[in-house]
């Protein structure tokens, strides 16, 4: 199995405070999720079904604050650990280098993005979607922009290797499109959809950061 476990860092720039700081609201929203579970399983669905966000309601006008809350909760241990390696990967070199009040509309909106990406092709659909995937990609999104020639560090068995930004990117880009595939075959468990709109939203969003960025994307150093 091969997974990412570091990048390039960008020198100096904005802290990345939020970046940091989304990781630790989603894992303390999954510790109350677990809660829950502790519970029973019948309040965790309860819990899900409230805060996750459903598109045949959204569509309808209703619970549009699921939009936001659905983004901090996860399925299971596998949907957080997966979520938040690829958040504290990417997310901060991107903070660092627009700031953090810019950083934390872009993640939001992206989020949200993501939610219209999927919404479009699953309009009466009443399965809840629960996440931080559809902002996290468009943090990635914008990091392929952004930082295409920065390497990416990953681990294949105890092996470390690197590879640049757009290949890994690239890739994974097309596993979403490849998923949609498997969708219309009768795949499903993914909302491959709010991958791909939280990613093109982060696209654009970076060539905007990338043409008014106030930092040489190019200055980084090794991540240790």
């Amino acid at each position: 199995m091969i997974f990412p476990i570091g990048d390039d860092q960008v020198k100096g720039g904005s802290f990345p405070i939020f970046s940091y700081g989304f990781i630790l609201l989603n894992c303390i929203v999954f510790f109350i999720e677990m809660q829950q579970l502790g519970i029973g399983e019948a309040a965790f669905e309860q819990f899900i079904q409230t805060y996750g966000a459903i598109p045949a309601e959204i569509t309808n006008g209703q619970d549009y604050f699921t939009l936001f809350t659905s983004m901090f909760l996860h399925a299971g241990w596998a949907h957080i650990i997966g979520n938040m390696l690829f958040l504290w990967i990417f997310a901060d070199n991107i903070e660092a280098t627009i700031g953090n009040i810019p950083f934390l509309l872009f993640y939001l909106l992206g989020g949200l993005a993501a939610h219209a990406g999927h919404i479009y092709f699953n309009m009466d659909s009443t399965i809840v979607t629960v996440g931080a995937s559809g902002a996290i990609s468009a943090v990635m999104g914008a990091y392929l922009v952004m930082f295409p020639s920065s390497r990416i560090k990953l681990l294949f068995l105890v092996f470390p290797f690197r590879i640049p930004a757009f290949l890994f990117l690239g890739f994974w880009i097309w596993e979403q499109f490849a998923g949609v595939g498997q969708v219309s075959e009768g795949g499903g468990g993914v909302a491959w959809w709010a991958h791909i709109g939280g990613f093109v939203f982060g696209v654009i969003a970076g060539i905007i950061f990338r043409t008014g960025g106030s930092l040489d994307q190019e200055e980084a150093t090794e991540y240790a």
